[in-house]
C-alpha cells in the first residue's frame, strides 16, 4: 500500500533538526545543522513560491502617511516650540 505524503512544514524541519542534534549531544544551531537544513531546504522547498515572503516596500498609500505624519509632527513641534519661546520673551 501507497502511503500519502504531506508536505513538511519549516516548524517541522526544525523540531527534527533539534531534536537531532539533542541525540547527537550537539549545540543547536550550528553549521552543520544549518548546512542540514538547506540541503533539505533545497530537496523539499526548491518549489516554494516567493510571493508574500520577498522583502519590498508597502504600497504608497500605506507608506506615505508612515512617512508624512512624523514630519508634519516635527514640523508642528518645531512652530510650537519657536511660537512659545517668542511668546514668553515678552513676559518678564
Amino acid at each position: 500500500q501507497k502511503s500519502q505524503s504531506r508536505p513538511c512544514s519549516y516548524g517541522e524541519l526544525i523540531n527534527c533538526t533539534s531534536l537531532i542534534a539533542e541525540k547527537l549531544a550537539c549545540y543547536w544551531p550550528n553549521q552543520l545543522v544549518d548546512e542540514f537544513f538547506i540541503a533539505i531546504h533545497k530537496h523539499y522547498f526548491k518549489n516554494c513560491s516567493i510571493s508574500g515572503r520577498s522583502l519590498r516596500d508597502p504600497p504608497n498609500n500605506i507608506l506615505y502617511p508612515f512617512l508624512v505624519v512624523p514630519i508634519l509632527i516635527t514640523l508642528l513641534m518645531t512652530a510650537l516650540v519657536v511660537w512659545r519661546s517668542k511668546r514668553s520673551e515678552g513676559i518678564v
